[in-house]
């Protein structure tokens, strides 16, 4: 009987202190896993998959420090952020203008001039160019992260259509002269009285007949 209870005490005093144990090491794996997340979450950087930088974090040799630029993610976005960042600290509007001008605008005008002059007014000639047009200011702006449509998108349609299709005709969608107007609006209203009349008449005729 001893023996039995000395063996389920030992037992006991066996379980309480493996229980122990398990618990402090339970307790120590928790506070190492805590600190080793909370030490990933500082350390990873955050990620941006909208646009990334063209440049790190760089200082020159008069120690000046160069600021990474915002841009794009396209395969002509480097180059474009890259030109604005040499020549004018980085995307502005006044760089957009001078790629606009150099790079859309200038081409467009080109391909235009290479056309007959009569064929600038014929739609199907010049459809691709004003396409194309169109499609290289929204590709800068995009890449300088620009609003498109924008202002200067809007001068430099305002500016072609002055330049080469100022003088296309375009009789076909204006306003019929002031008399075909006012013909067309009166003869109606003129014809109701008379039609009104035409049916009295017949109404009395086929009254007295009966």
């Amino acid at each position: 009987m001893n023996r039995a209870l000395l063996g389920k005490m030992t037992f006991t005093r066996f379980s309480l202190g493996l229980s122990g144990c398990f618990v402090i090491l339970l307790i120590w794996g928790c506070t190492t896993v805590v600190c080793l997340v909370n030490e990933d979450v500082t350390v990873q950087p955050v990620t941006v998959t909208d646009y990334f930088s063209t440049d790190k974090m760089t200082t020159n040799a008069s120690g000046d420090t160069t600021q990474s630029i915002a841009c794009g993610f396209s395969h002509n976005c480097l180059a474009f952020c890259h030109f604005c960042g040499q020549e004018y600290g980085g995307p502005s509007m006044d760089c957009l203008s001078t790629l606009f001008i150099h790079l859309c605008q200038s081409h467009f005008e080109n391909a235009m001039i290479s056309l007959n002059n009569t064929d600038w007014c014929i739609w199907r000639n010049v459809n691709s160019l004003y396409s194309n047009l169109s499609i290289c200011t929204e590709e800068i702006s995009d890449c300088l992260l620009i609003p498109w449509p924008n202002p200067l998108v809007e001068l430099i349609f305002v500016d072609i259509h002055s330049k080469f299709f100022k003088e296309c005709p375009t009789e076909e969608f204006s306003d019929p002269p002031p008399p075909i107007v006012f013909a067309l609006v009166f003869i109606p209203i003129c014809l109701i009285p008379v039609m009104v009349s035409l049916v009295v008449l017949k109404t009395k005729n086929g009254d007295g007949s009966s």
